[in-house]
C-alpha cells in the first residue's frame, strides 16, 4: 500500500496549554452552576421519598482505585520571557531542587503520566516526549495533590515517549504493563488522566478497544510527514492533558500510553470518540532503551534523500532516467563518506524503492522499515539506477547520530 492510500486526517497531540485563568473561569462556572441547580430543587409535599444507598463495586471501579496513585500529572516549566513579579506560591513549602523553583520559569504546559518502576530512593514515569519537549524543568504532581521535581532521563521523539526520574519516597503505587499483543476489539479500554490539566487530574474514562492496530501518519512540527505509527485505537475520552496517560485493560493492566486523538478529518468535519494509545509492549520495549542509554539508537542509511513525488516530470526521465512506470521512491541525493550506503554501492541519484522488503513509497515509509531494524543488520535494497532495477545489501553499521537528518 502506498502512502497515498493512507486517509489525510489531523492528529492532535493530547496536550493542555495553561491558559491562566481559563481554567479557573471554568471551574467558577460549574460551581455557579451547582448553586443554580441546588437552590431551585424541591420536593412537593406529600411525596414520598426513599434514602437510597447503592454498593457499586464493579471492575473499572476496582481498576482505577488499585492504580489512580500511579497515574500523575506532569507539568512542563519554561522560562519567562520577562522577570517575574513575587514567587510562585506552591513553590515555597517544596523542598525540591532548585532548578524548577527559580522565579523565572513558569507552568508551560500539562500532560499526564505513570509510574512504573521504584527502588528504595528512585522512581520511573513514562509519559510522552511532546508532554516535556522544550522544557527548563519539569515538575510531576501525585494524585494526592504533592509536587516534587523530577528529571529526564531520557526521549525517544520518534515513538513520542519519555522517561523522568522523581524521590520513591512519595510513591505508593506503580502500576503493572499487560502485553498489547492479546488486546481483542471491543474489550473495555480506561484512560486515566489529567484532561485540561492537573484541575482534573485522575479523571477516569471508559470505553472500548476500537481497533488494535491503526496505523496513522506522523508529523513534525512543520506539518511533514515523518512516518508511520501503529496504534491501539479507543473511544474512551481522551482529551488535552491526558497525554502520556496509561490505557489499562479490565485487569488493572497498562495496555497502552495515551498519545494524541483525531480531531477532524481531511474536509474539516470535527471527528469523536477516536482516541490513539501507544501499545504497551513498544512502549516497555523503548523505556528500557531510555533508562539505559538515555535515547534510542537506531540505524541510518548515511544518505540525503528525496521524495520522488517532488521531483518534476520532466527530471525524472532526464535526470533520473526512471521507466514511467515508476512513480514513487526515495531519491539519494548525497552519500555520505564511509557510510552504510556508500559501502552497499549507492550513488547519487539512484532512487530506493525497497529496503527489507518493505517498499519505500516516501521517506516516511523508508524511515518506517529502517526502524524495523537495528544496527549492524544486514538488509536488502532495491533501487533504480539509469532505469536499471538493481538489488544489493546493506550493512547498518552507522546510527542516525552520525550523520545530520
Amino acid at each position: 500500500m502506498t502512502n497515498k492510500n493512507f486517509v489525510k486526517i489531523t492528529v492532535t497531540a493530547l496536550l493542555a496549554g495553561l491558559v491562566g485563568g481559563g481554567l479557573a473561569y471554568g471551574s467558577i462556572n460549574l460551581l455557579n452552576a451547582d448553586r443554580q441547580s441546588s437552590s431551585s430543587i424541591s420536593i412537593p409535599t406529600g411525596t414520598n421519598t426513599t434514602n437510597v444507598r447503592v454498593n457499586i463495586n464493579s471492575q473499572a471501579t476496582k481498576v482505577f482505585q488499585d492504580n489512580k496513585a500511579a497515574v500523575v500529572s506532569v507539568v512542563n516549566l519554561q522560562r519567562q520571557d520577562r522577570s517575574s513579579e513575587g514567587s510562585d506560591n506552591w513553590n515555597e513549602n517544596d523542598s525540591s531542587s532548585s532548578n524548577d523553583n527559580a522565579n523565572n520559569l513558569e507552568e508551560y504546559s500539562e500532560g499526564s503520566g505513570l509510574i512504573y518502576k521504584k527502588n528504595s530512593h528512585t522512581a520511573y514515569v513514562v509519559t510522552n516526549d511532546h508532554v516535556v519537549s522544550g522544557s527548563s524543568a519539569v515538575r510531576v504532581i501525585m494524585s494526592n495533590g504533592t509536587r516534587v521535581s523530577a528529571k529526564i532521563i531520557g526521549t525517544d521523539a520518534v515513538t513520542d515517549l519519555a522517561v523522568l526520574e522523581i524521590n520513591s519516597d512519595k510513591v505508593t503505587t506503580t502500576a503493572t504493563f499487560g502485553n498489547s499483543s492479546n488486546i481483542k476489539v471491543g474489550e473495555a479500554a480506561l484512560a486515566v488522566g489529567s484532561p485540561l490539566g492537573s484541575n482534573f487530574a485522575t479523571t477516569l474514562t471508559k470505553g472500548v478497544v476500537s481497533a488494535k492496530e491503526r496505523t496513522i501518519a506522523t508529523t513534525n512540527s512543520s506539518g511533514q510527514t515523518t512516518g508511520y505509527a501503529t496504534v491501539i485505537q479507543t473511544d474512551a475520552a481522551i482529551n488535552s492533558g491526558n497525554s502520556g496517560g496509561p490505557l489499562f485493560n479490565v485487569a488493572g493492566q497498562v495496555i497502552g500510553i495515551n498519545a494524541m486523538k483525531l480531531t477532524s478529518d481531511s474536509s474539516g468535519a470535527s471527528v469523536e470518540g477516536m482516541g490513539f494509545a501507544i501499545p504497551s509492549n513498544e512502549v516497555v520495549t523503548i523505556i528500557d532503551k531510555l533508562e539505559k542509554d538515555g535515547k534510542v539508537i537506531r540505524p541510518a542509511l548515511g544518505a540525503a534523500t528525496y521524495d520522488l513525488d517532488n521531483i518534476s516530470t520532466d527530471d525524472r526521465k532526464s535526470v533520473l532516467k526512471l521507466p514511467a512506470n515508476v512513480t514513487e521512491g526515495v531519491v539519494i541525493m548525497k552519500v555520505y563518506s564511509e557510510s552504510p550506503a556508500q559501502k552497499a554501492g549507492l550513488k547519487k541519484h539512484d532512487v530506493l524503492v525497497e529496503l527489507g522488503n518493505k517498499k519505500t513509497y516516501s521517506l516516511a515509509t523508508l524511515r518506517s522499515a529502517l526502524y524495523n531494524h537495528s544496527v549492524g543488520d544486514s538488509v536488502k535494497i532495491k533501487y533504480y539506477r539509469e532505469g536499471t532495477l538493481k538489488t544489493s545489501t546493506i550493512k547498518l553499521t552507522k546510527s542516525t547520530a552520525s550523520f545530520l537528518q
